[in-house]
């Protein structure tokens, strides 16, 4: 009986520790199956962070650090394939707490690595195949010098280690992934990589392959682009002998204003940050500034004197001035010849003599006038006009014909009281900002440039309202826009080589852009930020272009204020007015 009873005893005692076994085997079971679907969701959630980071020295960081993460292992190296070589970008090494390439700072020194199949990284860069060793103390096939070298200088065990190929979606190889030192979470022991990260790991350094070649596409095309812009930006400078390297130097000022509102911490813009996109966005702006040049006549850009067209007309002049003196000499020849025959008294022929040599010099007088008031350095006031007039109003016969000492056009050109250019023809020079709006907004910028053509078309406005081409007043005006405004005039006010104006004192610069902040025109907080910070010295010091800002003298008493108002130089230094700027700028 007793023997009975044992029996049920003995099947239920089995059939509890059956169900602790299947129960423990379904656990583990459910536990691997968590572990994988965690591993697939990681993975997945990876490769949307390699595709929106686009950064590369970032990407190929965040690279190892995920596949680290992933394999738990305690070092990795990635490698690029560049030049026929693996050059090494990242390192890291937890047990060393070294981290090096990337956005690390530390540059890799070592060499690149030949590819030769004796070394593991470039068998698998040349076959495709991934390799996983337990120990590559005990590995076959590969040389493992260098790794031993570093354990004997260093103390540290190379043991375990997964190279991976990275391979995009194109089936290139561009580089190979390599883990070092698989860890037991629980013990902290170097174990060999488990064959379910082998495919997880594959999978990972494709994904990373098609970002690491989508952010160099992105980057070679934004390369690209800025070659594009650099190129024209340089084309429409080259169009003039006077402007090479006016728009290089805007762009470089424009940043460099930038980076100093970025760099104080009080005062108006100390709120007002500028992000790596934003000042790339502004150099750009300041690049293509002036692309609507490219439309303009070069020679209404070269004009530097009023008479010149493809050539200087002046010369033209002084050819008509010799011809009406061999006239008035040939004339009075003529005449004398009749006087001596007809036996005219001495002093007759004396008197007719010096007739003509008043003539002559009265000629040649005028001739000078008019050479000097071509040149358009100085403000041509009535009295002038009223003397161009005169000389205008003389005739002289040649070929049976009376002709003018001047045509309508030499009047006209001549009569430009400032600068050299006709009002037709600063119409022109001011319809390129037009030009370059039109032709920003046909370009499909990105959405990190979407501005570049607001800012662009700015650098000519006004905060007073009274700029071109839009007459933009006050906060219509973008920041960066009104930085734009401020570089542009600076940099045409210092240039050495304009055409239309002599090389001008830095302190006359000042005065004019000080006279243009306070009547309203530029904007007076970003005026005072370019003295306070002193943007001209970094500038000049950056160029090595002009002599360096002396110390500003102390106010002139009232009685004793220059003649020579900022008000009139801001109207005639250039030649022309500043905020138009017109061939300079």
């Amino acid at each position: 009986m007793s023997e009975l009873r044992e029996e049920p005893e003995k099947q239920a005692h089995h059939d509890r520790k059956l169900e602790m076994l299947l129960g423990t085997v379904q656990k583990e079971i459910s536990t691997y199956a968590w572990q994988i679907t965690s591993q697939i969701k990681r993975l997945s959630q990876i490769g949307i962070a390699l595709s929106s980071e686009h950064d590369l020295n970032k990407l190929l960081e965040m690279i190892v650090d995920e596949a680290r993460l992933f394999t738990s292992a305690d070092a990795g190296t990635l490698y690029i394939l560049e030049d026929s070589h693996l050059q090494f970008k990242i390192m890291q090494n937890d047990t060393f707490k070294t981290r090096m390439g990337g956005t690390s700072g530390k540059e890799i020194t070592l060499p690149p690595v030949q590819l030769v199949k004796s070394n593991v990284s470039a068998y698998v860069a040349l076959s495709g195949e991934t390799v996983n060793i337990p120990d590559v103390y005990d590995a076959q096939g590969f040389d493992f010098t260098g790794p031993r070298k570093y354990d004997q200088a260093t103390g540290y065990r190379s043991k375990s280690m997964l190279v991976v190929p990275m391979r995009n979606q194109e089936q290139e190889i561009i580089g190979v992934l390599q883990l070092l030192n698989a860890k037991d979470l629980r013990t902290g022991e170097v174990v060999p990589f488990a064959d379910e990260f082998v495919a997880l790991s594959q999978s990972l350094a494709s994904q990373a392959a098609v970002a690491i070649t989508n952010a160099k596409l992105l980057r070679d095309m934004e390369n690209l682009f800025d070659s594009f812009v650099t190129v024209m930006a340089t084309a429409i400078d080259e169009r003039s002998p006077y402007t090479g390297g006016h728009i290089k130097r805007v762009a470089d000022l424009g940043v460099m204003v930038c980076e100093t509102i970025n760099a104080i911490n009080e005062g108006k813009y100390a709120d007002v940050k500028f992000s790596k996109d934003q000042l790339k966005e502004m150099k750009i702006a300041g690049w293509m500034h002036d692309i609507g040049k490219i439309t303009t006549p070069v020679h209404v850009v070269d004009k530097s004197t009023k008479l010149e067209t493809i050539y200087d007309r002046v010369d033209l002049l002084r050819q008509r001035f010799m011809t009406i003196e061999a006239i008035e000499r040939g004339q009075w020849l003529e005449r004398k010849v009749g006087l001596i025959q007809s036996g005219a008294p001495r002093n007759e022929i004396e008197a007719g003599e010096a007739a003509l040599d008043a003539a002559v010099a009265k000629l040649k007088d005028d001739l000078v006038f008019l050479t000097a008031t071509n040149k358009g350095g100085e403000f041509l006031d009535d009295s002038k006009i009223a003397r161009l007039k005169e000389i205008a109003a003389k005739t002289f016969r040649a070929d049976g014909k009376d002709l003018p000492y001047l045509t309508e056009d030499e009047v006209a050109n001549l009569s430009i009281r400032k600068g050299t250019l006709l009002d037709s023809e600063r119409k022109i020079m001011q319809d390129h900002i037009v030009v370059t709006v039109k032709m920003l907004e046909k370009i499909p910028f990105t959405k990190k440039l979407a501005n570049v053509a607001r800012f662009a078309g700015a650098h000519h406005e006004a905060l007073d309202g009274s700029g071109y081409p839009k007459g933009l007043k006050g906060d219509d005006i973008p920041l960066e826009g009104r930085i734009l405004m401020l570089v542009d005039l600076y940099e045409a006010l210092t240039a050495h080589d304009r055409p239309y104006k002599k090389p001008m004192p830095i302190n006359k610069v000042f005065d004019i852009m000080k006279f243009e902040a306070e009547k309203g025109k530029l904007d007076k907080d970003l005026w005072e930020l370019f003295q306070k910070e002193d943007i001209h010295g970094k500038f000049t010091a950056q160029y090595d272009a002009l002599p360096p800002m002396p110390v500003p003298p102390p106010p002139a008493p009232a009685e004793q204020k220059p003649a020579v108002t900022p008000e009139k130089l801001a109207e005639a230094a250039m030649g022309r007015n500043p905020l138009e700027k017109a061939s300079g700028a």
